[in-house]
């Protein structure tokens, strides 16, 4: 009788089956606990939906790291979840890069020029003047962002996908937008008399200002798109407006002019492709500006307002540190200083010291510092190839939307996408985000609408 013999993948689960069982088997033989019977039975059912599910697996992992849901709600920090979306996220993609092989790997050129630039920030690692706090943000944040530029740029390859992704980041960005608004009118957390923030108590992130606003620019670029992109479902298009106006307000209580900046340049990316007169648009884009500023009441501000005596940390400040990140690329021009370096040199570097170490607050800057002259070529390089790509895709996509042969999930991500990189450059200028998610999320999503759209053109 012929033998039968199982496929690689077959014998590799059921491999990774029976391993599973006999530890299982061993941990509860180890410890009789009856809470580890519950724990036991549920490790089986998370680890089949983490292998079903594996985009929804990088999402969420995605999510709470840039959104600090775990930080912005403390009850849920016990259950240490962006640990297990993390550890989540490897095995799916271990497992269905390796075993499975349903993931699979390509190249363009943005991927290829942003290994270039994670090469280049890895060796500036290596030469950092201060090289533990170099390796400490490279592992614990850079090295996840790396990885799941191309997890998401892989695995995205469905109109679900797509969807999902921006209702989640637009909920993402309502909830933390709740949570700062109410910490406005509460009183809680304000710093400098007036600027929202959220769990400076507990040393979160989200506890200074300018990364609060940080944080809100991205959600809101994907807001609008919901709101504005016909064909979408009645309710998505309600969360779009409601996300919208809650997200520029919580912005707007930030104080910070890079999140003012963010708002005032994703309306007019939507405004440019929904107003005819371009001169119109830039009108409607400068009146904003003059207004936003006025109504979130930076002039008030205790710290680069009109009422600060002294240097201004908002203004002058920031031409001392721009000053000073030159001289750290004039010194170390093919590797800079090393990640999250600048703070720790600036006293070395500035040609005014006041008693304190001053962040960079300009993602050009803060860039050039960091990684040298060479790094930020790379980056505005890289930078230019998105920007552009995605112009293209969604200029081709709109005329193919309107005929109805491009779906509105699809031309809302792509535009979406567009905005949300026109209040990336529109505020990096004054927000340091050149090693944080939002520019590499927008990166690996414009990446995988590229993908999608190339079915259509």
């Amino acid at each position: 009788m012929e033998a039968k013999y199982c496929s690689s993948g077959g014998c590799m689960k059921i491999i990774a089956a029976i391993a599973l069982s006999v530890i299982l088997s061993a941990v509860w033989f180890a410890v009789p606990h009856p809470l580890v019977i519950a724990v036991l039975a549920i490790i089986p059912i998370a680890l089949v939906l983490v292998l079903k599910l594996p985009f929804m697996v990088c999402l969420g992992f995605i999510l709470f790291s840039f959104f600090r849901l775990h930080e912005a709600f403390p009850f849920l920090m016990p259950f240490k979840i962006p640990l297990l979306m993390a550890l989540g996220s490897l095995v799916a993609l271990t497992w269905h890069l390796i075993i499975t092989r349903k993931i699979k790997p390509f190249l363009t050129q943005e991927l290829i020029w942003f290994g270039m630039f994670f090469i280049i920030v890895s060796l500036g690692v290596i030469f950092s003047s201060n090289r533990s706090l170099a390796i400490a943000a490279y592992s614990g944040n850079y090295m996840k962002i790396a990885i799941m530029v191309f997890a998401i740029a892989w695995l995205m390859r469905s109109e679900k996908d797509f969807s999902v992704s921006g209702i989640m980041i637009v909920i993402c960005g309502i909830a933390i937008s709740l949570v700062a608004l109410n910490n406005k009118f509460s009183g809680i957390g304000l710093v400098e008399g007036t600027r929202v923030t959220i769990g400076r108590d507990i040393s979160s992130i989200l506890g200074d200002p300018n990364d609060l606003a940080l944080v809100l620019s991205f959600p809101i670029s994907f807001s609008a798109g919901l709101a504005l992109t016909g064909g979408l479902a009645k309710s998505t298009r309600i969360l779009g407006f409601i996300g919208y106006f809650l997200i520029a307000s919580a912005i707007i209580a930030t104080q910070s002019r890079g999140g003012l900046l963010a708002i005032v340049a994703v309306s007019s990316v939507y405004a440019f492709y929904k107003i005819r007169s371009k001169l119109l648009v830039v009108s409607l884009g400068s009146i904003g500006i003059i207004v936003l500023t006025l109504f979130a009441g930076i002039s008030d501000r205790s710290s680069g307002g009109a009422a600060e005596s002294g240097v201004d940390e908002s203004a002058q400040g920031r031409l001392y540190a721009w000053q000073a990140a030159i001289r750290m690329a004039n010194t170390h021009p093919f590797s800079g200083v090393g990640l999250d370096n600048f703070t720790v040199n600036y006293f070395y570097y500035s040609s005014h010291w006041d008693g304190m170490n001053h962040a960079v607050h300009s993602t050009w800057f803060g860039v050039l510092a960091e990684t040298g002259y060479l790094g930020l070529v790379v980056f505005l390089i890289l930078l230019f190839k998105v920007v552009t790509s995605m112009y293209q895709t969604v200029n081709k996509l709109k005329p193919l939307y309107a005929e109805g042969h491009c779906t509105a999930v699809l031309f809302c991500s792509a535009q979406s996408i567009l905005a949300g990189l026109a209040g990336f450059l529109a505020s990096g200028t004054f927000l340091t985000q050149g090693f944080t998610w939002p520019l590499y999320i927008l990166l690996a999503l414009s990446i995988a609408v590229q993908q999608q759209a190339k079915k259509l053109l």
